[in-house]
């Protein structure tokens, strides 16, 4: 089980190396701090128009909690007549 961890630690340390030098670049700092705020604002507004279309024009029924609505049917005992 050791050797198993060592492994994936050294696999996920070499990743995480390479991503580093990938991501060197000035392109991507500058593309967020261009558009980033935007694409956040945009993305949670869109969030917003499905949820509020699945909410109010899907029908689904949602299952809320039925405490306090639903009172139990009286007990029967099995065989028909109450034993006296």
């Amino acid at each position: 089980m050791f050797r198993f961890t060592k492994t994936a630690l050294n696999i996920a340390g070499h990743g995480a190396r390479r991503v580093g030098v990938r991501h060197g670049s000035q392109t991507s700092a500058d593309f967020h701090n261009k558009y980033g705020n935007m694409l956040m604002v945009s993305g949670a507004a869109f969030c917003v128009a499905v949820w509020s279309y699945v909410l109010t024009q899907t029908g689904i029924t949602w299952n809320f909690s039925p405490v306090g609505k639903l009172t139990p049917k009286p007990w029967r005992v099995p065989g028909g007549e109450e034993e006296e």
